[in-house]
């Protein structure tokens, strides 16, 4: 005999929602989900601080708040973004060149790379490092080549013990190109960039400003580069730290100039010869 009543409203499960319970749902760039609130249905097109966008088959595209409230074929889920992947496999070094995984650092060799100064040593390495290490290459700084003839004698190039020397602003007619000029041993090689400073070397883009200034001759290069742009330039901490400024802009050798890019690769092939 039918219950002419119907159903008890309390005979099985009867907290449990008609349509099912909220799950969560991680959100995927293409997943079509629903606002039924507003019926309005449309795929994930992207999502950042908290909000997710919408895209309708018409094209129209709305914007709602990341959580509960959503429905994914009939069924009530709450939206969160996807876990962030773990950091990407590197291939390539900041140099470009292929990454070796699981290679120790070789032991450091007899051959070395000279550079002038203190900034040209943190900026090859911040590029080379990983290629110099695997070579067993060891970049010292000069502060100046000023000496460049009797610190080449000092080292006392040879089979197995090469020097490669980067020097600024070696242009013809240059002081520097002068003291390059005077070193001659097949086991040295020195070359240069046309830049005043290595500062130079590194892509106006890169550091946000449209072009190095031209500093006037006999004006300290540095400071008359801060002094152009308005930073402050009193005196050594604020050069060490527009440097430092400058070199967390550069990530790879696409952040430098191409006349730089070779002469250190030069370099590095020279040193490691033997």
């Amino acid at each position: 005999m039918a219950d002419r009543y119907g159903n008890d409203v309390l005979s099985g499960d009867w907290r449990k929602p008609k349509n099912g319970r909220t799950v969560e749902v991680e959100i995927a760039k293409g997943m079509v989900v629903e606002e039924p609130s507003s019926g309005f249905v449309g795929a994930i097109v992207r999502w950042e601080h908290g909000v997710v966008d919408l895209e309708d088959r018409h094209g129209t595209i709305r914007t709602y708040p990341l959580g509960p409230g959503f429905w994914i074929d009939g069924k009530p889920v709450s939206l969160k973004p996807p876990k962030k992947a773990g950091p990407a496999k590197k291939t390539r070094t900041a140099s470009g060149s292929v990454a070796v995984d699981n290679v120790r650092a070789k032991v450091a060799r007899a051959s070395r790379i000279y550079v002038e100064g203190r900034h040209d040593a943190e900026l090859v390495e911040k590029v080379w490092g990983d290629d110099l290490r695997i070579e067993g290459v060891v970049v010292e700084y000069l502060e100046g080549v000023d000496d460049l003839v009797q610190i080449v004698n000092r080292f006392q190039p040879g089979p197995g013990r090469r020097l490669g020397v980067l020097v600024d602003h070696l242009v013809e007619g240059s002081k520097e190109s002068k003291i390059a000029a005077q070193v001659s041993n097949r086991y040295v090689h020195v070359v240069g960039h046309p830049f005043i400073d290595i500062w130079e070397a590194v892509k106006p883009s890169s550091v946000g400003i449209k072009a190095w200034p031209r500093i006037p001759h006999g004006q300290d290069w540095k400071k008359g580069v801060l002094q152009s742009f308005g930073w402050p330039a009193t005196d050594q901490a604020d050069v060490a730290a527009a440097w430092k400024h400058i070199l967390s802009k550069v990530n790879s050798f696409a952040d430098l100039d191409p006349s730089l890019l070779g002469r250190v690769e030069e370099l590095i092939d020279f040193v490691t010869l033997d």
